[in-house]
């Protein structure tokens, strides 16, 4: 069940980058960019649609590989940029390939490859920073179980060894959360997205894209050079930190957290 999660939430970020890059794909082909006005409509829908959805696709691998690197909550600009130079020079090639084969039959010459980079430099751009800020969510927030009601179901999610302790924090590590407990801590495999509803029941909000935490866990707050940093009392061996992405900051304050 786990792993079923895993690969619905994938398949949800798969499907909002492709939905950008059809809405994006219709649009340059019924405005005619960059001089293909001249063909029928629905050769450009085709066109436009299909290199757009293949470049998405591409996207979508080369995001999964910088995100792992770069945090796009802390530094989304740079993000951006990034995403735009690892995916142009391929997806160049790949579409000055597709254009000679779909509206020529035959490759184009190597020396018009030049040609096509400002075009797909420019619509990589566009499409990297829309699909990282459209990423950019409130954090959620999750609620204390009403009197009498079912606890939360996260908490049958516990190893046995921690069933019953104190849950202070949960850790995003790259497929796996780390359960942090008043016990100590154990990993499960779950994403953090799927975890949040399931967390509903425990009082708590997430604070960082690889964060959630308890409430009832914050002893202290520490600010400065527009960053926070939440310590959580409890865990074994000493107190713990949680980091608080600029994002999630203003929210948070505004919910009293701090």
């Amino acid at each position: 069940m786990p792993l079923a999660n895993l690969l619905q939430g994938k398949a949800r970020d798969v499907l909002r980058g492709l939905i950008v890059a059809v809405v994006a794909g219709a649009f340059l082909a019924f405005s005619g960019a960059f001089g293909s006005g001249g063909t029928p409509l629905g050769q450009r829908l085709i066109y436009w649609i299909a290199m757009l959805v293949l470049g998405g696709l591409w996207g979508h691998v080369c995001g999964a590989l910088v995100t792992r690197f770069i945090d796009p909550d802390a530094r989304p600009w740079t993000t951006a940029a990034i995403l735009t130079a690892v995916i142009t020079g391929p997806l160049t090639v790949g579409v000055w390939a597709a254009t000679g084969l779909f509206f020529y039959q035959r490759l184009l010459s190597t020396g018009v490859l030049l040609n096509f980079l400002p075009a797909v430099l420019l619509i990589t751009a566009v499409l990297s920073a829309l699909n990282v800020f459209l990423g950019r969510e409130r954090p959620v927030e999750t609620h204390a179980s009403a009197p009498g009601a079912a606890p939360a179901r996260f908490l049958e999610r516990l190893p046995p060894r921690l069933r019953g302790a104190r849950l202070i924090a949960v850790q995003a590590e790259d497929h796996y959360l780390r359960l942090h407990t008043e016990r100590g801590s154990d990993l499960i495999l779950m994403r953090l997205s799927d975890a949040l509803t399931e967390l509903e029941g425990l009082e708590g909000a997430q604070t960082h894209r690889s964060w959630w935490v308890a409430k009832d866990a914050v002893a202290a707050v520490a600010r400065g050079d527009g960053r926070a940093a939440l310590t959580l009392d409890g865990a074994p061996g000493g107190d713990l930190t949680a980091p608080v992405s600029r994002r999630y900051a203003k929210a948070l304050r505004e919910a009293g957290w701090w």
